[in-house]
This record gives structure tokens, sequence and C-alpha cells, in this order.
């Protein structure tokens, strides 16, 4: 038996500022050359785990441990951070919160310069690194030019070029497009395969992990290993659901139509599930007996994009004659792969940026001469980053900010916060530093600074990157709420699953182009749009195939729809 090149033994650990353990009694081991994907609620412990494993615990988060962690051989308490990232590469969940050099070479380099390599070595291992994690036409280039995916791609090769033993990914997924998300698992299982590197993932979005095989998934719950199987094990009983984590969405929709799920079905992947004809024809007559939602009843239009052109350079436009309309309390995807234009469409809907050419309507009258302010009365906006939203220390202040500016006396400012903050799941952190908040719950607050302004319409970045499945369905059902309350909705996402789930429509960009305008399920059962679009096909459309179901969009969006009803009761 191999000596495991990760041990956990009665291992407890707890932040000095905590007044409980964040984690208890670990054991566990991990061997040399194993892939395993670490997954659990928001606070269950997973990252504090992966913070002991790489140094980050004690030496930036101190604490207090009993027990004992091995890593690579060494004491991981006795050892300096600097001695544990020689064997721990970290890829953190933000790229840009990475990066040191000037230009993609310079990054990767960083490690190598301050172990004074010589030069011809140094820069030998930095275009052989390059080339494995296909950045090596990028070497001239400045982080700040790449997308999302490129990006993630310079962080692994700048921990790689010290040959680390363990690779750790911190959410590797939250940035990034579906077919970047894709194509960074294909990464990852080509570079472990190649390089025999121990890999570890933590990850919420446990259906696009598991795009490529993983030899075990450790899942935790309140600071304890609740299982450690391999994922046909894990998938095939209910622990994924009791610990608050999404199933892939093929599964749920074999298992409401009466199909049992067993190890030997291999579940792991809708490729490789093993379904006999009587499966099928369940999952048939599950189909025709659900019955399609309603249409809902047509609202006047509210927002209205004409003939929009715009460029941040004269020679490089940005979006090209872009129209569409958005009607009253409707709820709408923007998707695309990064770079399309989503974001700035967003900017020059509320303001930030002046198109070259077209107008925007409200409520049948154009706003291309209202200034921010104007339409910030009107439009809300939230940010993917929220960072760069947050401009105080307290997050009640926070979230008073606008209110405060706007002249409501005290009393009513500090009840609409403190509702605001109820429905946004903050209030418990009402007098709390925005320092001491993860990155999730800053997202948060920066979405209730917004909806403390009672607007019309509010356009969300990424309103759930980052989020587990609980905070996720926290924030999206309290946005429906807002909606169903006769609020529009617009939501910049890469999270599939958001669109299908909340958004009946969506908009689609490529290049600086609108190319569709249709359902989510339509969207995501057209594999030509999908690819042109930089998207993932929804397992439920590989399910529909295999089982002969067509139109596959139908058997999507009654999926959808009974999801939400059992979801929605409870049952």
């Amino acid at each position: 038996m191999n000596t495991p090149i990760i041990s956990f033994r009665d291992y407890t650990f707890q932040y000095r500022a905590q007044a409980r353990p964040t984690l208890y009694n670990i054991n566990l081991d991990i061997y040399p050359g194993e892939k395993i994907l670490i997954a659990g609620p928001s606070g269950s412990g997973k990252s504090t785990l992966a913070s002991c494993i790489n140094g980050l615990i004690p030496f930036s988060y101190p604490g207090e441990s009993t027990g004992e962690l091995i890593v690579d051989g060494m004491e991981a308490k006795k050892q300096s951070i600097f001695q544990l990232s020689k064997s721990v590469g970290t890829v953190l969940q933000d790229p840009d919160g990475q990066f040191i050099g000037l230009t993609v070479a310079e990054d990767i380099a960083f490690a190598l310069e301050n172990d004074c390599v010589p030069q011809a070595e140094m820069h030998a291992t930095t275009k052989r690194v390059a080339g494995l994690v296909d950045v090596a036409h990028h070497l001239d280039y400045a982080p700040h030019e790449l997308s999302g995916g490129q990006k993630q791609r310079v962080s692994l090769a700048g921990v790689m070029v010290d040959a680390v033993k363990i690779l750790l990914f911190d959410e590797p997924l939250a940035n990034l497009d579906p077919a970047a998300g894709k194509q960074t698992i294909e990464l990852i299982d080509r570079i472990q395969k190649e390089t025999g590197t121990t890999v570890l993932i933590i990850e919420h979005r446990l259906e696009d992990v598991l795009w490529r095989s993983v030899d075990r998934i450790i899942l935790m719950d309140e600071g304890r290993v609740a299982a450690d199987l391999r994922p046909d094990e894990l998938l095939a009983g209910s622990l994924l659901t009791e610990t608050g984590i999404r199933e892939p969405l093929y599964l749920t929709a074999l298992k409401y139509a009466g199909v049992s799920i067993t190890p030997e079905k291999k579940p792991a992947h809708p490729d490789t599930l093993v379904l006999d004809e009587a499966d099928k024809e369940q999952v048939r007559r599950w189909f025709q007996a659900v019955q399609p939602a309603p249409a809902p009843e047509e609202q006047p239009v509210l927002l209205e994009v004409r003939g929009l052109n715009f460029g941040y350079t004269k020679d490089r436009p940005t979006l090209r004659d872009i129209s569409f309309t958005i009607r009253k309390g409707e709820m709408v995807s923007i998707v695309g792969r990064n770079g399309a234009g989503k974001s700035t469409l967003s900017k020059l809907v509320c303001g930030f940026e002046t198109p070259d050419s077209g107008q925007i309507f409200l409520d049948g009258r154009d706003i291309s001469d209202d200034n921010i302010r104007t339409r910030a009365r009107r439009i809300g906006y939230v940010m993917q980053n929220p960072n760069q939203m947050i401009s105080k220390t307290m997050i009640f202040d926070e979230v008073a900010l606008g209110l405060v500016h706007s002249g409501m006396p005290a009393d009513q400012v500090r009840a609409r916060v403190e509702d605001t903050l109820k429905i946004c799941g903050l209030y418990p952190f009402r007098n709390w530093p925005i320092s001491a908040l993860s990155f999730g719950q800053k997202k948060r607050v920066t979405i209730a600074s917004v909806l403390a302004l009672g607007p019309e319409v509010i356009i969300l970045d990424e309103p759930t990157a980052g989020q587990d499945f609980h905070h996720y369905t926290e924030i999206m059902e309290f946005l429906r709420g807002l909606n169903e309350q006769g609020v529009t909705v617009l939501m910049i996402t890469h999270d599939m699953h958001l669109m299908l789930e909340y958004t009946p429509r969506a908009l689609v960009f490529s290049d600086g182009h609108l190319i569709a305008d249709k359902s989510a399920a339509e969207v995501l059962c057209d594999p030509a749009l999908v690819e042109q679009a930089a998207l993932k096909e929804t397992s439920l459309f590989t399910l529909a195939g295999r089982c002969g179901i067509a139109p596959p969009e139908q058997f999507v969006q009654r999926f959808i729809d009974y999801d939400r009803e059992v979801r929605a009761h409870g049952c």
C-alpha cells in the first residue's frame, strides 16, 4: 500500500477568533496521484481543510490545532509556508489576486526568480510549463488582456514551475463561462494524468467537475467528513441532498420518474449511466404525465434597446446593432462566452458608458440624456466583483449608503436596511465589518445595498458566483419573490442551472452580436448555438436523447417546471 501524501489523524482546528472549532477529528488519507473532489456547503470546513494543507493555516489564519497533519512527509505545523509551497501549489478562485508579473512570462517565472534559477534554465522551464497549460502563445501578454480561462491557466503554470506534488484548486470554475469551465476540467484531468500530480478540487458545481472522472469525493459537513466515497457510490445515495449539495440534474429527473439509482448503474456521468429499456420507458411515461406550465400573461414593454453600437476604441466594436425588448416583470438571463459583450451591455443600460449609436427606452421614454444617478433610481446594478462596489467598513452602513444619500429619515433607513438584510440572510452579521466576510457573503451585501433602493429593474452580474446550493437557492428565491412583485430582473450568468431554473427566456451573445433570443430550454438543447456561444448543453438534453424523447427542449422545460413545484412545496 502506498504511503499517503496527505494524512490527517484526529485533526481538530479552531480559528483564534472563533468560539468553536471549524474542523473536528478529521481522519483522512490522500494518496499520490489521486484526483479528489472536496465538496460541501458554505461553512462546512472544506476551505479550512485546504488551508491546513497548503500552510495558510496557521501562518495566515492563526488558530489552535490538535492531532496530526502530514503533507508530503512533513508535519505541517512544524514547516514554514515557504517549505509547504514547494510541495503544494494553490490556484485561487480569483486568479487576478494571484498575479504578480507585468506579463504572462514574468508571472510564471516569479517563483524561479525567487529561487535564483539561472536565466537559460528559467526561460526553458517557463516555456515548457506554458506549453503544458496551453498559454505558450501568450507569454508577452499582460495578465489583464487574458480571458478568465486563460488567467486560470497562467495561475496554474505559476505554481507548476516548482514541480509541486500536490495541486489544490479553490473553486476553479467560479468565474468562467461554461465552455471555459469545461476546458479547465479537461486541462486539470490531462495534467494530472501526464504528470501524476495529486489533485484536490474544491468546488460547488459537482456536475461540472464530474465532466471528467475523479477518484473520490470527500463530502464535508459541519466540520466533519460526512462521506469519503467513489463518485458512483455517493451519487447513488442521498447524502448530497441531505447536506445541501445539488446533485446532477439528470439524476433528479430519473428519481422523479421512479428509476432507482445504484452504484452499478455508474451514475457519475450521463454518458456512462447504465439505463435498460424499462428505465427509459419509466422516464418517457413520466414526461407524458407531466403537464406543461401555462404561459404567463403578456405584460407591457418596460425596457427597449434599439440598434445599439459601442466600442471601447473606434477600431474595435464591442457591441454591434443590438436590439431587444424586456417586458415588465420578466426574469431574463444574458449569456455567452467571456468577452461577448454582456457586461458592456449592462454598463450602457445603466449609463456607465455612452453608446456610439442607438437608443435605450424605459417605459417608452428615451433615457439617453439621463445621468447615472437618475437611472440608478429605477435601474439597479450589482457587479460581478463585490470588492468593486463596497465603500464602507461596516455591513449596515454599506447597505444604508444609497438610502442615506437619498435623504430618507434615519428610522426609515434602519427599518428598510434591516428588512433587506433579513431577506438576504445577512441580518445576524449586520454589525460586522465587511472585511470579515467571505467572497459569497460580500456578494450578498452588494445585492442588499441595491435592493434596499427599491429599483424597477435590477441587473445582476453573476449573482450566485461562489455560492453553495443553499445560498444560491436563498438568493434566487429572493430574486424570484421580487420578480413576482413586479421587479424586472436581468441576470448575466455563466450558470446554466440558474438560467434553466429561474429565467424562462435567455438573450445569447457572441462576439458582440445578439445571436439568439429564445427560451432557456431551447438554448441549451441547440448544440450549434451552445458551441457558438461557449455554453454547455444541459445533461437533461443528453438524458432526453438516450430515452428517445423529442423534442428534448419540451422534456427539459417540463422537468424545470416540475422541479420548481416540488422544491416550492418542500416535497
